[in-house]
């Protein structure tokens, strides 16, 4: 499998990187299923959310069970990059869900819940920026990646100063609930020097004075994130984003104007922090392999143990024996077969996974004539086991009990005749490692860990 990341290919000779590959294709697609949502319904954001989550499941998997990746798109810091972006657009996605929902109808606590929550979405933005700036992340991934990240971090903490705003704007304090006035407690936080210390308002004066200065905060971050926009070359002719960058700050603006222009000199200070909290958990939906029953695609090449891309086999040759006189065994003639070579056909039956036990049953079961499928291994030394030299000649013949060779995945020795072993079917794990291959320590990966 090849994979291609800033235009450099790479490629490995192992299984497991074709199936890393195949994975990373797959959760890439559920990025683009979620893009492709309709994000002004309820529903089309639920669907967004769920496939945002399958895209960052995929990738943890790969990150937790593929590693020494010879491409940069499958290594860790990539991966660990690509789930933290696609759980920030899942959080985005229901972010916005939240205001949909809220439309109709928001208190001080509703729009309190929505400035938490944006501010947790530009915290999310702001924790995968600092994963995409590291080395060697930077250097693979476009540069609007980055410069998206930016602008949407700073969108969502101007929104978040622009809900908490609102709802201080919106209501006088004697309606201000104990609930209200202690969650206003929790989520604000200022360094009592350059910000206001105001809190919990005390009277009308200080809660318009602190919902102004939220007001002024995001006016500052709106003009930012579209500044960011316009300094990127790629961004600034997406006319969309520039659209929804400018309603926001307009949106703001008009707010701004319709709470009057009291002068005071502690308007010059900045409105304290808002802490980032969420009251959603978003669950990483894993990849579930268990749960569908698949045919392997390469099943009739044989066993991979076997007939991998790293063994080498003549093609196929057929072979007819004779039952001897008086209903003997087949003789193998010492011109039709050869030393170690693998049964993968008996008549038009092929038993590349069958059994030691089946081929055998098979082969008292034919008639006077049978008619055997052989391949030979090209390197010879493949069937012999280390440190057991072979003492064993070529006598001309082979009992047809010996015919089959084994069925536990080795190789067997210099002088026999064999089949393929069998393989238990388990629920599918494309990076597992079956037992044949914990045994043979030749038929494992090199150059690639398997956790």
């Amino acid at each position: 499998m090849e994979t291609r990341q800033a235009r450099v290919p790479s490629c490995q000779r192992t299984v497991a990187f074709e199936k890393a590959s195949i994975l990373f294709n797959a959760g890439a697609l559920y990025t683009q299923l979620a893009a492709k949502q309709d994000r002004l319904t309820a529903r089309g954001l639920d669907q967004a959310v769920d496939a945002f989550l399958r895209a960052a499941g995929t990738f943890r998997y790969i990150h937790e069970n593929f590693t020494n990746a010879p491409s940069m798109d499958l290594g860790p810091d990539m991966l660990e990059m690509l789930v933290q972006l696609m759980l920030a657009q899942a959080r985005e996605c229901l972010f916005e869900k939240l205001e949909l929902q809220s439309r109709d109808g928001r208190n001080i606590d509703v729009c309190l819940d929505l400035a938490q929550e944006a501010a947790q979405v530009a915290a999310i933005y702001n924790d995968v920026h600092g994963l995409i700036s590291r080395e060697p992340v930077r250097d693979y991934v476009p540069e609007t990646w980055i410069s998206l990240i930016l602008v949407k971090r700073e969108h969502y903490l101007a929104l978040a100063h622009k809900h908490l705003a609102v709802g201080l704007l919106d209501r006088p304090i004697v309606e201000f609930r104990v609930e209200t006035r202690l969650t206003l407690e929790h989520i604000q936080k200022s360094d009592g020097k350059t910000q206001l210390d105001i809190i919990v308002p005390r009277d009308d004066n200080e809660r318009k004075l602190l919902g102004k200065a939220h007001l002024r905060e995001a006016l500052v971050l709106h003009d930012e994130s579209q500044r960011l926009q316009r300094m990127c070359r790629d961004l600034k002719g997406k006319q969309a984003l520039a659209r929804v960058l400018k309603k926001a700050q307009e949106a703001t603006l008009d707010s701004y104007n319709r709470f009057g222009n009291e002068d005071d000199f502690r308007e010059l200070l900045d409105p304290p922090d808002i802490i980032a909290s969420t009251k959603f958990q978003l669950s990483i939906t894993h990849p579930d392999f268990g749960q569908h029953g698949v045919d392997d695609l390469f099943r009739s090449l044989g066993p991979v143990a076997i007939f991998s891309a790293k063994r080498h086999w003549t093609a196929p040759r057929l072979v007819q024996l004779q039952r001897g006189p008086d209903g003997e065994g087949f003789g193998f003639s010492v011109g039709g077969m050869k030393e170690g070579d693998f049964i993968v056909g008996i008549g038009d039956k092929d038993v590349k996974w069958a059994s030691h036990e089946q081929v055998v049953r098979m082969i008292k079961q034919c008639g006077d004539f049978i008619n055997l499928k052989l391949v030979t291994p090209m390197d010879r030394n493949y069937l012999k086991k280390p440190g057991k030299p072979n003492n064993h000649h070529d006598k001309g013949s082979v009992s047809a009990s010996s015919s089959s060779g084994v069925s536990s995945g080795q190789p067997s020795p210099a002088g026999s005749v064999t089949t393929a072993h069998v393989v238990k079917r388990l629920p599918w794990n494309p990076f597992k490692k079956s037992g044949a291959q914990r045994e043979n320590r030749d038929l494992t990966f090199d150059n690639v860990i398997l956790r």
